[in-house]
């Protein structure tokens, strides 16, 4: 034992410089562990140099399951395949939205939920006080729609988080699935629900405090009744500070038929159009469709069949492709084929992704509507904008990511814009944001007939694998 003790001096003296090295390298880490590594030659923890052609050689998407999952999550829904329709906090919205929940605990993903159901899946990264990576898109869906709006960018983020942990990666910021609330606007009339208070909508919060549905039935009501919300009327717990996220990238179906007909894998969004929504309503006098003569008529019906054509003809007007409009939404009162419609109500959807051109369109659509006022002797008794959001613009940083996953996974793709709206718009207020698209069939979407094949799916959720771990590096 005497003969040992000469030796104890230096050994700890290489212990404690070789600590005291590797503490002021990544004084962040456990020292023991470190000093393990020094000595094994052996990186416990990967590192950044490790990981970086991971995508190239070693990232599966396991399709069949992905594709066994969409189909799954079709069959909650009120309507009979091929359609589906789950509407915001419905018995199926409610158990859809456990069934999302689920895979992201199988996926060893911590789970919360926020007051009106946005849903939080986090895998930790190992620096994980830096801001998150995040995706992630919605579930809901309109009446008779299709499978693949939104879901492809909820399941297909998990199975990019999967994909990751089978090819060994660790990411250094944490990476967040975000599935959305109510990104339709099919039960309350507000798109984008979940994504807006995100944002910090002070005032959809106030707006929330009295919505109601088509069944008169109250927001806060149908939140509780399906566990959000509980005993809460201020709905700003939900805003999200700036900068809570280091980037949010949603990968969806591309909606349109550019990506399909010129035979490209990828779409890399640059810019989401602005959308602004109009309600309008006229009256007029009803009557006997055979006893009121034509001179002596004030038809609230033609008045809106009017407006219709104007709202063609200013978006045509505009000088840009870009700009579009759409009546949505035309309703006549009594509703009968006898009867001389008194009221009119119409709903106009407007976009372009240059904010003033599209407001000057929504100029001449009212001065329009005043026009028929006096001309066709009816009240404009309504014209509301219900919404004029400003467009979005992709971060460099983002669409360069995405370029080069694209590339490094040999994938054409295209720099395109957005004309649907999508949670995007409202994210890239919290954080720097980009948008991945995939072709879907003919560009069909919101009816059953929606569809993206399985090489397209796998490509996308390659494509957004790559992405999130090179903007988890950074």
């Amino acid at each position: 034992m005497a003969q040992r003790f000469p030796r104890l001096p230096f050994l700890v003296l290489c212990l404690c410089s070789s600590a005291s090295i590797i503490g002021i390298a990544h004084q962040h880490e456990d020292s023991t562990t470190q000093t393990m590594e020094d000595f094994s030659g052996y990186p416990i923890h990967e590192h950044h140099s490790v990981i970086q052609n991971f995508a190239s050689s070693s990232l599966s998407v396991d399709t069949e399951s992905l594709q066994n999952q969409i189909d799954e999550l079709a069959t909650f829904s009120d309507t009979p395949a091929p359609s589906v329709t789950r509407i915001l906090y419905t018995e199926k919205d409610v158990l859809a939205r456990r069934y999302i929940k689920n895979l992201m605990g199988i996926s060893g993903l911590s789970v919360r939920e926020d007051a009106v159901g946005n849903i939080f899946g986090r895998w930790d990264g190992y620096e994980p006080n830096l801001p998150a990576v995040a995706t992630g898109s919605h579930i809901d869906a309109i009446p008779y729609s299709g499978k693949y709006d939104g879901v492809v960018g909820v399941l297909g983020a998990i199975e990019a988080i999967n994909s990751l942990r089978r090819s060994g990666f660790k990411p250094r910021r944490s990476l967040e699935i975000i599935l959305f609330t109510s990104e339709e606007p099919t039960r309350f009339g507000i798109s984008c629900l979940g994504s807006r208070l995100l944002a910090g909508s002070k005032v959809l919060v106030k707006a929330l405090q009295t919505t109601v549905d088509g069944q008169n039935r109250s927001f806060l009501d149908a939140a509780r009744a399906a566990g959000y919300a509980k005993d809460q009327d201020d709905l700003s717990s939900v805003f999200l500070r700036k900068g809570s996220y280091s980037a949010f990238v949603e990968l969806h179906i591309e909606q349109g038929p550019i990506l399909e007909e010129e035979g490209i894998s990828i779409g890399i969004v640059t810019a989401i159009a602005a959308p602004a929504s109009i309600k309008v309503e006229f009256e007029g006098n009803g009557g006997h469709a055979g006893a009121v003569l034509m001179p002596n008529r004030n038809d609230a019906g033609l008045a809106a069949a009017e407006l219709a054509l104007a709202v063609e003809k200013h978006v045509l007007e505009s000088g840009s492709i870009d700009t579009v409009g759409t009546v949505g939404i035309l309703e006549l009162h009594p509703g009968a084929i006898n009867s001389i419609p008194s009221k009119s109500h119409l709903e106009i959807d407007t976009r372009d992704i240059d904010e003033q051109r599209r407001n000057n369109v929504i100029e001449k659509i009212y001065q329009s509507a005043i026009k028929i006022e006096k001309d066709r002797g009816v009240r404009l008794s309504e014209f509301k904008i219900v919404n004029q959001d400003p467009p979005a613009l992709s971060d460099k940083s983002i669409t360069e990511a995405m370029e080069a996953a694209s590339k490094e996974l040999n994938l054409p793709h295209k720099l395109m814009i957005s004309r649907a709206y999508h949670d995007s718009l409202f994210m890239a207020r919290v954080s720097p944001m980009g948008m991945i698209f995939i072709p879907c069939y003919k560009g069909y979407s919101h009816k059953p007939e929606e569809y993206a094949s399985h090489q397209d799916i796998t490509n996308g959720v390659k494509v957004l694998a790559v992405t999130l771990a090179k903007l988890s590096l950074n």
